[in-house]
């Protein structure tokens, strides 16, 4: 007869050898997702877009969660967590190779396409990721667990933006107006060709997600009793009837639409004159990976906090902290306007896993619904930023910070009041 506490130790070093594979995964869709960050101003100056239009990038990445969520979720139920995963790192793998003949045929509707299959892939990822964490131990620690999960996740972001800088970036960057002088001829052969920088790089990043899929696919992970079993039953409605899922469903919408707004503007507004102090966009693309560091310190440090402190409550706090850094946004120039953007990243750490965990608290054989509604409403991702473009075209950069102010306010509710549960 097998000695119990022996088999609760191996069942415990099973969980902690599959967190540390599963945190490969959150590291490749954060590199993924902070890269649109450096495709928003190449692509904006490659296209000679106007804000809206390179808004669309983002408008596209996070609109495939909300289109393709609950696909994705049927993906999960029908093949398990880990064959999940896996079918995701190939989605976006496709994705990803796609880049190299939209960036040939210079049609910047292709690279939304593109963008569209990979985040696919990821949209899958995170259906099966996030809640797969999240239980996979003591649910009094889950947000602690996320929150260190999601560190890998923001290291990804952090080494985005150096990555891009360096392979994207890289070349000298043209105004309209200086392109304006040169022959049409000319003017197009530049544009042509900073369309096309982007294609070793993400030829690379379809290489790196093929052997993570076949290394995935390998590796034994454990199985969720009780979960994963039951992850066919229920209903949408069936779930919404939890307040707390429902209030988390608009959290996850407003967190998301708020980070993804304030880093997609980043190397414009770093570089802008009044603000970044002679900065060029490759130079302001070093202060997007201390905005995503940030992100990574908070979410190592959260990790240890969360574990001791009430979630609610610490959620509260960062998010208030956000809405006073974001005031001295607007409101300032200069050096102090500079740091305070930055040092955004480093509240924004713990909000994501925090309000994730919070939301399927409970579900039971429910979670695995209340995950694809949780992971659609990163649409919000599509959302707020191309309101934010069009404010920034109408009322200018500094101006349209105040949308995201109001995601974060809508947050400060959530943590101290919408996330409590019937006892």
């Amino acid at each position: 007869m097998d000695n119990p506490a022996a088999v609760r130790g191996q069942h415990v070093q099973s969980n902690r050898v599959a967190l540390t594979v599963v945190t490969a995964i959150f590291f490749m869709w954060g590199f993924l997702t902070c890269l649109n960050d450096i495709l928003i101003p190449h692509l904006k100056a490659a296209f000679a877009l106007t804000w809206v239009q390179a808004m669309l990038v983002q408008f596209t990445f996070f609109g495939a969660y909300f289109l393709m969520s609950l696909p994705a979720g049927r993906l999960v139920a029908a093949v398990g967590y880990k064959r999940g995963i896996v079918a995701g790192l190939a989605i976006a793998g496709v994705g990803a190779l796609l880049f190299w003949p939209a960036a040939h045929a210079h049609v910047y509707g292709l690279f939304l396409a593109a963008l569209f299959v990979l985040a696919t892939g990821i949209t899958v990822l995170q259906v099966a990721a996030n809640p797969y964490v999240a239980l996979l131990g003591p649910e009094q620690t889950a947000s602690s667990r996320l929150t260190l999960a999601q560190s890998m996740n923001a290291l990804g972001t952090t080494l985005a933006p150096l990555f891009g800088g360096l392979l994207i970036l890289s070349a000298e960057p043209r105004t309209d107006e200086a392109l304006a002088l040169l022959p049409q001829a000319e003017a197009l052969a530049y544009r042509a060709a900073e369309a096309q920088s982007v294609q070793l790089p993400y030829f690379g990043l379809a290489v790196a997600l093929f052997v993570l899929a076949a290394a995935i696919w390998m590796f034994r992970l454990p199985a969720i009793p009780g979960v994963e079993e039951g992850a066919t039953g229920g209903r949408i409605r069936d779930v919404l009837r939890h307040p707390h899922l429902r209030y988390g469903v608009l959290a996850i919408f407003f967190y998301v639409g708020a980070e993804v707004s304030i880093g997609s503007v980043l190397v414009n507004f770093l570089s802008m004159p009044g603000i970044g102090e002679g900065l060029t966009e490759q130079e302001a693309t070093r202060y997007v990976s201390l905005y995503w560091g940030g992100a990574l310190v908070g979410r190592l440090v959260g990790t240890v906090l969360l574990a001791r402190l009430d979630p609610r409550r610490l959620l509260g706090i960062f998010a208030l902290v956000v809405m006073a850094l974001l005031a001295v946004t607007m409101l300032a120039g200069g050096g102090l306007a500079k740091w305070a953007v930055v040092s955004i990243g480093l509240f924004n750490s713990i909000m994501f896993p925090t309000i994730f965990a919070l939301a399927i608290a409970r579900l039971g054989a429910l979670t695995g619904k209340g995950s694809s509604l949780l992971v659609m409403a990163i649409v919000g991702g599509a959302v707020v930023p191309l309101a934010m473009g069009w404010v920034a075209d109408n009322h200018g950069l500094q101006l349209s910070f105040l949308l995201p102010m109001l995601c974060y306010l809508y947050i400060v509710f959530y943590a101290w009041r919408g996330s409590r549960h019937a006892a």
